[in-house]
């Protein structure tokens, strides 16, 4: 658009050059003279068309609205010398005034609006004063003047319209490194998605190995020392058995937790899975168990299935470990808008503000930290009452949002 413009105005003005030329030799206007005036303002224009016609979009111009002479930057004062070549050529011959509408254009292009009219108005008054065959008239006055006029307009919209075009290169620009930008933090937010998915991952494989497969090796273990201390075969195949099926059922327990399944017991839904694991874990440790249902929790979300029945299980492996215990029960509410499962044994108990959730995994101190966790993930919470020899009460709650849909994968 810029470089049209000013391809434009180079052929407006050889062409009003040409005319004034031709006129000038039909009116037999010197021949030298003229030559040598049209020559001087061809080349006084050719040393500064380019940057003239580029102004405020990179050629020279005036630094700032209604600058003073002295202010006058490169293009200004070669549009000055263009004016005096102008008038010379003019005094070699009036039909050369036909190059005042370029100037005009010029004035109106390169000069601040102000100085720009009065110059404008100094080459209008050249116009009309200069002789005219039977003497000066209106028509000869407002026909420059309405040129004079249009001109000027013509060179102040061509400037925007440049000012326009530098605005929009600025702004494509801004676009494109914004663009960039965007695509770097795209990548960036990716990489961070990538990294939480691997932490989650992680996370999940931690709690679930601790909640699975950590506590049937304990159960193995204790197993197995109950099996190093009787003298009775019986017992000791029976023990054996059950260490048997302890390691079956860690073996696919770790299976799952690979796989990210839903675990063996949920298969039939989260009560049944409740009663069986309670009955396995009298069955090893002799300490009496019983789950109680209050509601309908038939059919809750198996993640919340999958989270209640993972607490449960660390529940119970901390009460065959640590409560010496002679009975527990695990109880199972429903109410509109949650669920809850209590965990309450007759044990030692123990001081809960002395417990560190963040105690060493070796020493077993993983389980409340793990539980917690994997409840507030579900906006959940597990709360912990007890006191030395006053036994223990874990309390695990999930919301239950009414939109949430009863099915869906796991969290295994």
């Amino acid at each position: 658009m810029i470089r049209s413009l000013a391809l434009v105005q180079h052929v407006l003005f050889l062409a009003l050059v040409a005319i004034g030329v031709w006129r000038a030799l039909a009116t037999g206007a010197p021949l030298a003279l003229l030559v040598g005036a049209v020559v001087l303002l061809l080349a006084w224009y050719a040393v500064g068309a380019r940057r003239a016609a580029a102004g405020p979009g990179g050629g020279p111009h005036l630094s700032a609205e209604g600058a003073a002479l002295r202010r006058v930057g490169p293009g200004g004062w070669w549009f000055l010398g263009l004016v005096v070549a102008w008038l010379l050529a003019v005094a070699v011959s009036p039909e050369l005034i036909w190059v005042a509408f370029s100037l005009w254009l010029l004035a109106g292009h390169l000069l601040p609006f102000r100085l720009g009219v009065v110059l404008s108005a100094v080459v209008l008054a050249v116009v009309v004063l200069r002789p005219w065959p039977g003497g000066l008239s209106v028509a000869e006055v407002v026909g420059p003047a309405v040129g004079m006029v249009f001109a000027l307009a013509l060179s102040r919209g061509q400037q925007q319209l440049v000012r326009d075009g530098l605005e929009r290169e600025r702004l494509v620009a801004s676009l494109v490194a914004a663009q960039e930008e965007t695509e770097v933090l795209h990548a960036e937010l990716a990489e961070v998605q990538r990294s939480a998915g691997v932490l989650a991952e992680r996370t999940r494989l931690s709690r679930d190995i601790h909640d699975t497969l950590a506590q049937g090796f304990s159960s193995i273990l204790l197993l197995a020392r109950a099996g190093a201390a009787t003298q009775d075969q019986e017992a000791e195949r029976r023990l054996l058995a059950q260490i048997e099926t302890s390691a079956a059922e860690g073996l696919d327990e770790a299976r799952r937790v690979v796989g990210a399944l839903a675990p063996a017991p949920l298969e039939s839904g989260l009560v049944e899975a409740l009663r069986r694991i309670v009955d396995r874990f009298t069955e090893e440790s002799g300490v009496a168990g019983e789950v109680r249902v209050e509601g309908d929790v038939a059919a809750l979300p198996p993640v919340v299935e999958v989270a209640l029945l993972r607490v449960a299980q660390s529940a119970l492996a901390n009460v065959r470990q640590h409560a010496h215990a002679s009975a527990v029960v695990l109880t199972v509410a429903e109410a509109e808008d949650s669920v809850r499962l209590d965990v309450v044994d007759d044990g030692r108990g123990f001081d809960p503000a002395a417990v560190v959730e963040d105690a060493d995994v070796s020493r077993g101190g993983y389980g409340l930290r793990a539980s917690r966790q994997r409840l507030r993930e579900l906006g959940g919470g597990l709360d912990v009452e007890s006191e030395p020899g006053g036994g223990t009460a874990v309390s695990a709650s999930v919301p239950l949002a009414r939109t949430q849909p009863r099915g869906g994968v796991a969290d295994g």
